[in-house]
């Protein structure tokens, strides 16, 4: 049984992979320190108001000298318009910070120095890893999470969890476009309320993974 579980889980990649041929970041930024700053801004935002927060701010700001020098509350009046604007605001300003006076204005390439820095946590560290640095990495937020279950890609009960059990069946070359095709995925068809399962090619597979997950325990 785990062999064709295996199969079947590598059916549906295949799938995803061919339904999101295009899948990439939706985020937009003109340097590793921008995309740093957007993933940051995009915990519980969606990417469409981040973009529009950020074609104005990178406007104005541009690096981490520029960020590091501000007021927390002025920085939020820039970023009211996602949430947690407040929090997100000094965690930008501190890590911008300990980017000028730590690493010469440079985000580092390195898991354990960029979770250091203040609000960035395991799944922001991985996109950057990922798309910027170009690492094996796969990061997984709220739809990652959920359609990896959903599917049968993975049984964890929390993300640490998923992420290793999509580590284990995706190639290390497809780890940044699964991580898209799954957010796409999740956005569009397998919503987390009233998923379109009527309209998902993936519908049949998905039932059989989960079947053979099932005959696995």
């Amino acid at each position: 049984m785990k062999n064709n579980s295996f199969t079947v889980k590598q059916e549906i990649l295949k799938e995803l992979g061919g339904l999101y041929p295009e899948a990439r970041t939706e985020l937009e930024y003109g340097s590793t320190f921008q995309l740093l700053v957007a993933v940051m801004l995009s915990a519980q935002c969606t990417d469409r108001q981040v973009n529009r927060i950020t074609s104005g701010l990178f406007q104005k700001y541009v690096k981490p000298e520029d960020f590091a020098h501000l007021e927390w509350e002025d920085l939020a009046g820039e970023i009211k318009g996602c949430g947690l604007y407040r929090n997100k605001s000094r965690n930008i300003i501190k890590t911008s910070r300990i980017l000028e006076e730590k690493y010469h204005s440079r985000v580092p390439g390195d898991r354990e120095a960029l979770e250091s820095l203040p609000g960035v946590g395991r799944k922001t560290a991985n996109v950057v890893l990922n798309i910027a640095f170009g690492r094996p990495v796969m990061p997984v937020d709220t739809h990652v999470f959920r359609i990896s279950r959903r599917l049968g890609l993975s049984a964890g009960k929390t993300p640490a969890a998923v992420e290793k059990d999509l580590q284990a069946i995706v190639p290390p070359e497809w780890m940044g476009k699964i991580h898209h095709c799954l957010i796409l995925h999740g956005r569009h068809i397998c919503r987390a309320r009233s998923p379109l399962c009527g309209k998902c090619t993936l519908s049949v597979l998905c039932l059989k993974n989960r079947m053979a997950v099932v005959g696995e325990q």
